[in-house]
């Protein structure tokens, strides 16, 4: 069986090390596995399942030899290493917003739209997270109706500003057991006990970045160009996995029986008719696995019979990021 040279570039991160785990959890087959970071980081180690990995500095040369790289940095390092990347003849498959919505780069959830990885040109985009789970939980639905528009809410953890959002909650929750006043350096106010409905830069329309990815990232994801999206992005204080509040406006009249079963048979998704007696999933119920749980489906009250509204839940450090981008690996080497 032939074996993958894989490298992780921002291997010490939360994605980064998870997309490590993964590789390892799925038993891809792999050579050599590379743990790529900033100098301060390089020495430090990390594991990918028992095998214990050296991290080393980033540089141009770093990519000679690999497979694959999967990306766990910002934009602007994406931006920097991509030339070295696709010269080196490696596959580089992004988390990053860098490329998402370039022409020539394939934006790819493999239960949805696997067949465009096939058209890259040495990058492929993995969605934002919240995209990746909200559009999760509607691709059964999309298969039986065209989504005509959207309107989501998407409740996020705070892991999702990285490792340093989660620090920022739990320190607040120690200030809040010794009377501290609460310091607030990640999130633009207090995040414990409160929901900030702001993730993101604002931009001319008055919507944010974040909330502008559902409609021009499922777009191309669903290859609707046409569809409408409204988005509000909120920011809770959930240590781990998002969750969305979806309503959606279809082409054509549709049953409940219908809508269940597309869901039912969507790859990767669970429709949560009873969790210990709720038809509802949470943040915990998902948290460290890979499937979309979808609960709550009901008729809306605006649109009547060509209408749905449906609340889901998924692990956006795994299914909304580290697994999606092996799961895009693992559709190219088969």
């Amino acid at each position: 069986m032939k074996k993958w040279n894989v490298a992780v570039l921002g291997a010490t991160g939360a994605v980064g090390q998870q997309m490590l785990k993964v590789l390892s959890e799925r038993n891809v087959p792999l050579g050599t596995v590379k743990a790529l970071a900033s100098a301060s980081s390089a020495g430090k180690k990390v594991y990918c399942g028992a095998k214990e990995i050296t991290v080393e500095e980033t540089r141009d040369d770093s990519f000679q030899g690999m497979d694959f790289v999967l990306g766990a940095v910002s934009n602007a390092m994406a931006q920097k290493f991509r030339p070295s990347i696709v010269q080196s003849g490696a596959v580089f498959i992004d988390n990053s917003s860098a490329f998402r919505l370039d022409d020539d780069v394939p934006l790819v959830i493999p239960q949805i739209n696997g067949e465009d990885a096939f058209t890259h040109k040495g990058v492929i985009a993995n969605p934002n997270c919240s995209t990746i789970v909200t559009l999760m939980a509607v691709s059964g639905i999309a298969r039986i109706a065209k989504i005509c528009e959207m309107v989501a809410c998407t409740y996020q953890a705070v892991s999702g500003a990285g490792r340093e959002g989660i620090v920022e909650l739990e320190t607040q929750m120690r200030q809040e057991l010794t009377g501290e006043a609460k310091t607030s350096n990640v999130f633009p106010c207090q995040i414990l006990s409160n929901a900030i409905p702001f993730i993101g830069s604002e931009i001319d329309n008055d919507y944010t970045t974040e909330e502008m990815k559902m409609q021009n990232e499922g777009r191309k994801i669903l290859h609707l160009p046409e569809l409408k999206v409204c988005c509000t992005c909120v920011r809770i204080p959930v240590i781990r996995s998002h969750s969305i509040s979806v309503q959606l406006k279809l082409d054509r009249d549709v049953t409940m029986d219908e809508v269940k079963a597309a869901i039912s048979c969507a790859p990767g998704c669970v429709l949560t008719d009873s969790i210990e007696g709720r038809n509802y999933p949470t943040p915990l119920d998902v948290s460290d696995q890979d499937l979309v749980y979808v609960g709550r489906v009901r008729r809306d009250l605006i649109n009547g019979d060509k209408g749905l509204c449906l609340w889901c839940c998924g692990d956006q450090i795994r299914k909304g990021a580290a697994t999606n981008a092996v799961e895009i690996l693992e559709l190219l080497i088969k």
